[in-house]
């Protein structure tokens, strides 16, 4: 039996890793769930499973789930805020944390579920893009693993089973293109939030799917798999694969290359990183090689999708320039969510905070000055772009 405690359970990686539970044969026990205001979804998860905890971020939303477990669940203690994610990190029941929120507000949770040696089982990637030697070398000193949940970063654990670092040529990170894939930046100028939200392959959260539109997603997971797996940003390469069969591949020292391959289904690697080292049953639907049709690969439009090239460049300065390169994008994404800023700002609010806010790419790495950073960041943006204070 392993028990668990979710962050973010009404979210796409939630939601799935909810259907791993269901399909588990009793083996894993849901302890601990937070959401941030959906109400109706936690009630309906709260009925099925019957955690002990939950926690809210929004505080009526808090108050309702308090409410409503007084009068139907009396045993199930509620919390709400950062704190309540907190305490549904750490536990004491619990062995394993899928941190399933989506940003920076996942960092605080992760770190302290570390601290109180919980395993991670990591869908926030934010978190090792803000903070990856950090969070890295706490898990390291508290012996704690640190389980992909990504299915491109499980791809590469996978294929990296059994063999040492150091045998390792380069990662190929492969991505889908998203939904403008070949379009060029005259195509995009005038493109909807509707269309950008349509992916093609994979079914995710508005933030996650914007991301993918403008391959900040694919950026981020270079910096999370240099951390994950200690690899130079030059030995990262992307690849376009618009199949999204093979979810990433290793190259080795000699030119050997292993893939793991596999449907676009977020349950799998959900279901690996849950149940390491061991393989359970089969929860996704099997490839079947004779209908598949070709597999194609591609260079990514790095001009057209400066996103991209922005995450290399702030992976490769250090320090905290991934935290201004993030902080900006989740801002500038939440503005083109409210169709404030059309599509191709959001590469153009990145490029303007990294310049604004260089002087701070080498401060000390610590949790207070990722957070207060990131706080001014996000402050620019919704003071010049969103309230309009030039």
């Amino acid at each position: 039996m392993k028990n668990i405690s979710i962050l973010g359970a009404t979210g796409s990686i939630g939601t799935q890793t909810l259907d791993v539970i269901r399909n588990s044969d009793g083996k894993i026990n849901l302890i601990g769930i937070t959401a941030n205001s959906s109400v109706d979804k936690i009630k309906e998860i709260i009925g099925e499973f019957e955690p002990k905890y939950v926690a809210m971020m929004d505080e009526n939303s808090s108050k309702i789930i308090e409410e409503f477990c007084n009068k139907e669940y009396p045993n199930i203690q509620v919390f709400s805020g950062i704190d309540g994610l907190v305490k549904i990190a750490t536990l004491e029941e619990i062995d394993t944390v899928v941190t399933s929120v989506v940003g920076m507000i996942g960092l605080k949770p992760t770190i302290a579920a570390i601290e109180a040696k919980k395993d991670i089982a990591l869908a926030n990637k934010e978190t090792l893009v803000v903070a990856g030697e950090l969070v890295m070398n706490k898990a390291k000193k508290n012996n704690v693993k640190i389980l992909p949940v990504d299915s491109e970063h499980s791809a590469i654990f996978q294929s990296l089973s059994g063999y040492k670092n150091k045998d390792i040529n380069k990662i190929l990170l492969t991505a889908s293109g998203g939904p403008f894939r070949g379009k060029t930046i005259e195509e995009l100028k005038d493109v909807t939030v509707k269309e950008a939200l349509k992916h093609p392959k994979w079914n995710m959260g508005q933030k996650i799917s914007i991301d993918s539109a403008t391959l900040m997603n694919k950026g981020l997971e270079v910096i999370e798999a240099h951390f994950l797996f200690d690899c130079d940003y030059d030995n990262i390469e992307v690849i376009v694969h618009p199949q999204s069969i093979i979810h990433s591949m290793v190259e080795y020292k000699d030119a050997s290359v292993i893939a793991q391959l596999g449907s676009p289904d977020m349950r799998l690697p959900i279901q690996y990183a849950l149940n390491y080292p061991e393989r359970k049953g089969m929860i996704a639907k099997p490839v079947n090689f004779y209908e598949l049709g070709a597999l194609t690969f591609e260079k990514p439009d790095l001009e057209t999708f400066k996103c991209l090239r922005f995450a290399y460049e702030a992976g490769k300065i250090g320090g905290l320039a991934p935290t201004i390169l993030n902080g900006a994008n989740e801002e500038a994404v939440a503005l083109l969510l409210k169709e404030k800023i059309k599509f191709l700002q959001i590469a153009e609010i990145i490029e303007e905070c990294m310049s604004v806010f260089k002087e701070n790419y080498y401060d000390e790495l610590t949790l207070d000055n990722i957070i207060e950073l990131d706080k001014k960041v996000r402050e620019y943006i919704r003071t010049k772009w969103e309230l309009g204070v030039k």
